[in-house]
């Protein structure tokens, strides 16, 4: 069985679409110093605050920045760009935060205007009605909102007012103090006083970015000091004679958004409405099988608290406003302690139920929240380190934090912040031309976690790669493009928990995984695809096509892991996963062992073997459950499974697999290659030619033996 693949050493970069860089246009970035912000001069005219997924008052930079003009509108538009990625329980949230928003906006001296439409031709009109000079927004490095933005920004060159042309302000929370973006902020409140164009901000602070490490311990070792939150600013804009807008109850937000011209058909987005452990069950009990489950996903009516932290019908999350989640935070931090307060004692219960794995709670609860930027990761992080040094007078022992909650509230934040700042790190490098795209994930009781993809070709049939454990995308390095260039359209993605993706503190499964791609699908490429899948990568590849068929064209599997088991009669699945002493001493002992030994082999390929998180992910190794044999996942496939099997594989008994596939999946083409465990990465121009030419037949519907 195939778990761990490890790709040659990169020949060659992945190419780029040679794209002007859409972040090169803005006019001004704004990395805010509270000092420099303070000492900065009042401006006159108006400015415009785009509310995002910053949806507070405190520790907000852009407020601060935006405090500075004679007024200020603050504006948060529902456009069905946005609202489509969100689920009901998220659209929930985003309604208690907004009001919390506007009422906290409106004690700073202003108010929170609501909009329905295009974020583009809304900020366009406000602009030219109030005679904004300036549109203050949080830096993105999500593809979409990126894409956004720039259109928001051509937009706006389009504009011209009697001060010149509106220009983007954008604006980051500085989690860590690098001066040198710090001294670039200084000089432009100064510059921007006096009318000077912002160029060299931007290059001191790219500069600055691009000189980090990219691995993680050598980014500790730089011993970078935190910086600490700042308190909303007064603002102005109160006396503004404008239509505030009303905000939508739940109801009507949901008649807007099903309302979608881009919608897609119902029966494709309601796939990832239902998880893959109800699907695969109930699957299995039709078939007359048993099934171990050990998850319920049933939750009973709960009775809802007059002053509860979980908003929503399903109450799996905090929500409401940012003193709200503030609140729930300290209960959180103050598990130890015990309380006779029935908000904290709800909360807790809660953080029982969702600490699937030590720290997980942390994420689970207060995700979304965070997602949506009720609170900052800044903010959260200076309340643990507040209530540590509480309970340790004063003091931060350097042997680790005195309490588990205090411990996963820090370590999440710190792991966000740093997959963040390398994909910022990447979004500007090479000159503001990149490669790799970043798609934020919501599923799998997890919000917001960054993934990387790229994506090749502009017309032709949708092709998914998945790699292997211990790779990433660039493992398809030579496959990419090759297979683009036969008329194809190319997605491939690095996974969570390799890669440049981010690494959370969650349980690893197989079902986690294969419901990553069946999003991925749906959100990203939008239509059925042919999926391709090397090792590990293969099995998820193989589940997607058995409990989502409707977003699969066909599969490859290339030295798939996984087996094949003759005339089965009784299927045991589980989803729960222990992660015992034993499997936590064999992952640091793995992790020790590949730092160790092939130490320039991981600096070259695996920079990111030091990344918050990898220890997690490489449990995993020792839980997994292969026990969904492949003829059972690929039996609906007759006619479409293209086996790739290369003979030498070090890791299985290659022909011994071969020959089980030809005797018990009936309808699968097999391809044997002179190749070890990744023939892709081995003979690429052999496997390439195999796949563009299985494309075609698939597409053109001709009879898969006419393959062989």
């Amino acid at each position: 069985m195939a778990l761990i693949s490890f790709p040659r050493f990169l020949s060659r970069p992945l190419e780029s679409n040679h794209r002007r860089s859409l972040r090169s246009r803005y006019k001004c970035v704004c990395c805010v110093s509270p000092t420099a912000a303070a000492t900065s001069k009042g401006r006159s005219g108006s400015a415009v605050i785009w509310f995002k997924q910053d949806l507070r008052v405190d520790d907000h930079l852009g407020l601060v920045a935006a405090s500075k003009y004679q007024a200020v509108v603050p504006l948060y538009v529902f456009d069905h760009r946005i609202l489509s990625r969100y689920s009901n329980e998220m659209l929930e949230l985003v309604i208690f935060a907004l009001e919390d928003l506007r009422k906290s906006l409106k004690e700073q001296g202003s108010d929170l205007m609501i909009r329905f439409g295009r974020v583009e031709n809304v900020i366009r009109e406000l602009v030219e009605e109030v005679k904004a000079t300036s549109v203050f927004a949080e830096e993105e490095v999500e593809y979409h909102l990126h894409q956004m933005m720039a259109i928001v920004d051509e937009t706006l060159a389009k504009v011209s007012l009697v001060d010149g042309k509106p220009k983007i302000c954008l604006w980051q929370t500085p989690f860590y103090d690098i001066k040198v973006a710090i001294f670039a902020l200084r000089e432009f409140l100064i510059c921007d006083y006096l009318g000077v164009q912002f160029d060299r901000t931007y290059s001191y602070v790219t500069q600055n970015l691009n000189d980090l490490p990219v691995s993680h311990n050598e980014f500790r070792k730089l011993q970078r000091p935190l910086t600490s939150p700042i308190l909303p600013p007064t603002l102005a804009g109160a006396k503004l004679e404008a239509d505030w807008g009303p905000l939508p109850t739940f109801d009507e937000l949901k008649e807007f958004v099903n309302e979608n011209p881009w919608k897609l058909e119902e029966s494709w987005t309601l796939i990832n409405n239902m998880s893959a452990e109800t699907i695969l069950t109930d699957k299995l009990s039709k078939l007359g099988k048993r099934s171990k489950r050990n998850l319920n996903n049933q939750h009973s009516p709960r009775k809802r608290l007059d002053k509860s932290f979980f908003v929503t019908d399903k109450g799996n999350t905090v929500g409401g406003g940012t003193n709200a989640v503030l609140n729930a935070l300290q209960a959180y931090l103050r598990y130890l302690e015990g309380t006779g307060r029935d908000d904290w004692q709800e909360l807790q219960e809660k953080l029982c139920n969702a600490e699937s794995r030590d720290g997980a709670s942390f994420a689970t609860l207060f995700g979304p929240a965070l997602c949506l930027g009720i609170i900052s990761r800044r903010r959260v992080h200076y309340e643990a380190i507040k209530y540590e040094k509480e309970r340790n007078t004063g003091f931060l022992s350097p042997f680790g934090y005195s309490a588990a909650t205090v411990a996963a509230a820090a370590d999440a934040v710190c792991s966000m912040e740093w997959y963040w700042l390398m994909s910022l790190r990447s979004l500007r490098s090479n000159e503001g031309v990149y490669s790799t795209r970043i798609w934020r994930w919501n599923g799998y009781q997890i919000q917001g976690i960054i993934l990387q993809y790229t994506v090749a070709g502009k017309e032709g049939p949708a092709i998914l790669l998945v790699h292997g454990f211990g790779a990433f995308l660039e493992h398809y390095r030579d496959n990419i493009y090759d297979i683009a260039d036969g008329g194809n359209r190319v997605w491939a993605i690095t996974l969570l928990g390799f890669g440049r993706s981010e690494k959370p503190n969650i349980v690893y499964t197989e079902l986690m995984w294969s419901e990553l791609l069946r999003d991925f699908t749906v959100e990203v490429v939008g239509e059925p695809v042919h999926l391709i899948g090397n090792s590990i990568g293969g099995y998820f590849v193989a589940i997607v096509a058995c409990l989502w068929p409707a977003v699969v064209k066909s599969v490859v599997l290339i030295n798939s892991a996984g087996n094949v088991i003759p005339e089965y009669s009784f299927l045991q699945f589980s989803n729960e996963r222990q992660a015992s002493g034993p499997v936590r001493l064999g992952a640091r002992l793995l992790l020790f062992y590949l730092r160790l030994n092939i130490s320039n082999f991981v600096k070259q390929c695996y920079p990111t073997s030091y990344d918050p998180g990898v220890l997690v992910v490489l449990e995993s190794i020792f839980s997994f459950k292969l026990s969904l044999p492949l003829n059972y996942l690929l039996e609906g496939f007759k006619e479409k499974v293209l086996i790739i099997q290369g003979i030498k594989d070090p890791i299985s008994d290659s022909k011994s697999k071969v020959a089980m596939f030809k005797e018990h999946c009936a309808g699968i083409v097999i391809r044997e290659l002179d190749a070890g465990h990744c023939p892709h990465d081995e003979k690429p121009e052999e496997v390439n030619s195999i796949i563009s030419e299985w494309i075609v037949t698939i597409e053109s519907k001709v009879p898969a033996e006419s393959f062989l």
